[in-house]
């Protein structure tokens, strides 16, 4: 029924029903490109799938009903359950059927890691909550898999069949692995943790432990098995603590609370306490942070990745409402500032996508220096600099809907709280470019692999020559001074590993509008300050299409 007062008008329809993967020609050329053109298939249905109209507003729903704590049934017993909304067993049922928790370690090959990172970026456009326990599984398996006992959890590891029953492992057809890292005295400062384990007879690698502490942020609570840093014997090792004791009774970590969370919603972190918890030692005894930081090489290439898919859908709903809303005689994606705003947006999203396929390549080739640099230096660059960008690019897409963008009932909301996740889990941003600097200097060959490919990549370019130049003197300089600069040389590397990628494989306008935008010194601190002419026509056939 229409008002009585006036006609609804120029209001802009919902964008629903459409394939996320066909209507993204910079994904599919980067899966082509990386090696995972075999997935296309299957990437194309997903894709489908994920913009249907039942899944979009299904994953509004999610989010809109959290997760809540249950530490005791009704007859007081302790069962330290999450009750999550129905909706958030479909997302992680559907992941799991796509293989994003174990396909890159089940299926290992040419374009696995890429394979899975194309999926990856299609999901965490429309339910991003349920990737933190897909990520937190995925990374686990490659440490698992050094244990002699693996074999005994492979095939529930491994296993496409989502299983959200809470019991012991002899009776599910799937399970999960969360980690549990961060205490509340020192959050990234993991050598101030408090946490205890003492050994149940001769310990030792494989042994069982009896651990005592508590975790500030403990990451997938439903998950059947958590990996967990605790100290003994002045050193700090990783502790494989599962749910369910082998006993047949549930383990002592006891849920203290859920987190009320900005963002996220409809994922649960929780704080807990381990009570004499039984736990098995994993890896190597005192090389518990280390065995973790390996992890978390994947973890950080898996926000990276969701950064990107927020990004993505952020730009494409801000490009969907410009086309369709009508502003002062013209719709906007025909005013010259929107277009402008627009075209800075998408080249942001194209640099973000092509850079995040290439880093899922690095971890499925060999093991050159090249690519080690890849993997180690520039994943904890790319998480800092794209979940950054990806903050700022949320709001600014959100603008472009105007007030209506800033209701709860659109999508924008969600995208804007999600944003600033990536950017604090698994390592803030000053933690990400010291960790770069680390890189830099620990593994020498692998540093000069990666600044010669820069040199190479930006070679007769006027603007990118100066400022390879720039970044290689400043790393000749002393510590103090470098460290000071961290930001600026995990942006720096970004960028120009993003500019060499698009000179390759994007066309030479958008290549060319990417780099006067980003190295001229005529951009801007926010989107859409321009120096002159872009390209904005061949930017917007790239970036979205109907």
């Amino acid at each position: 029924m229409e008002w009585a007062t006036h006609e609804v008008s120029n209001q802009v329809p919902e964008l629903v029903d459409y394939n996320l993967y066909s209507s993204d020609r910079i994904l599919q050329e980067a899966v082509k490109r990386e090696g995972a053109s075999w997935h296309e298939a299957a990437l194309a249905s997903y894709g489908a799938v994920l913009g249907s109209k039942e899944i979009l507003a299904l994953a509004h729903e999610v989010n809109r009903h959290a997760p809540e704590a249950e530490p005791f049934d009704r007859w007081g017993r302790r069962v330290d359950r999450i009750s999550f909304h129905p909706g958030w067993h479909q997302f992680l049922r559907m992941g799991f059927e796509q293989g994003m928790h174990s396909s890159a370690w089940s299926a290992p090959g040419p374009g696995a890691q890429v394979a899975r990172a194309a999926v990856y970026l299609l999901h965490g456009q429309v339910e991003a909550g349920s990737l933190c326990p897909i990520t937190m599984t995925s990374a686990a398996l490659p440490l698992l898999q050094q244990e002699p006992w693996f074999e005994e959890v492979r095939p529930l590891l491994y296993s496409l069949q989502y299983d959200p029953t809470d019991g012991p492992l002899g009776a599910k057809r799937g399970m999960m692995v969360g980690m549990g890292m961060t205490e509340k005295q020192g959050g990234s400062d993991l050598r101030s943790n408090t946490t205890r384990a003492l050994p149940i007879g001769a310990g030792g690698r494989g042994g069982a432990y009896r651990i005592t502490g508590h975790k500030w942020f403990l990451s997938s609570p439903m998950s059947d098995a958590h990996l967990v840093l605790a100290g003994h014997e002045e050193q700090f090792s990783c502790f494989y603590v599962p749910r369910w004791h082998p006993e047949g009774r549930k383990n002592a970590v006891c849920i203290q609370r859920a987190k009320d969370k900005m963002g996220n919603r409809s994922n649960s972190s929780v704080e807990v306490e381990f009570q004499d918890a039984y736990g098995v030692l994993i890896g190597e005894a005192g090389r518990g942070i280390a065995t973790l930081v390996e992890m978390a090489g994947y973890t950080r290439l898996d926000c990276v990745l969701g950064s990107t898919a927020l990004l993505r859908q952020a730009v494409v709903q801000a490009l969907h409402h410009a086309q369709h809303r009508s502003a002062f005689g013209r719709r906007l994606i025909e005013q010259p500032l929107m277009r402008a705003v627009l075209a800075d947006l998408s080249l942001e999203s194209e640099a973000a996508t092509v850079l995040a396929l290439r880093l899922a390549r690095a971890f499925d080739a060999a093991d050159t220096p090249l690519e080690q640099a890849f993997r180690r230096i520039l994943t904890p660059a790319s998480k800092f600099w794209v979940c950054k960008r990806t903050i700022e690019a949320a709001a600014e897409c959100m603008e472009v809907w105007g007030g209506n963008g800033y209701i709860e009932n659109c999508p924008m909301p969600r995208l804007y709280r999600e944003a600033p996740v990536n950017s604090i889990w698994e390592g803030s941003g000053n933690v990400m470019c010291l960790d770069v600097l680390r890189a830099l200097r620990r593994e020498p060959e692998a540093a000069g692999a990666l600044l010669d490919s820069l040199v190479r990549d930006c070679a007769g370019e006027r603007l990118l020559e100066p400022a390879v130049q720039r970044l290689v003197e400043l790393l000749g300089q002393e510590p103090e001074e470098i460290e000071l600069r961290a930001r600026y040389v995990a942006q720096q590397l970004v960028l120009l590993v993003q500019a060499g990628l698009m000179r390759r494989h994007s066309p030479p306008a958008v290549a060319d509008a990417f780099i006067q935008s980003r190295f001229s010194g005529r951009g801007g601190r926010v989107y859409g300050v321009v120096s002159g002419k872009t390209a904005t026509a061949a930017i917007f056939q790239r970036a979205w299409h109907e």
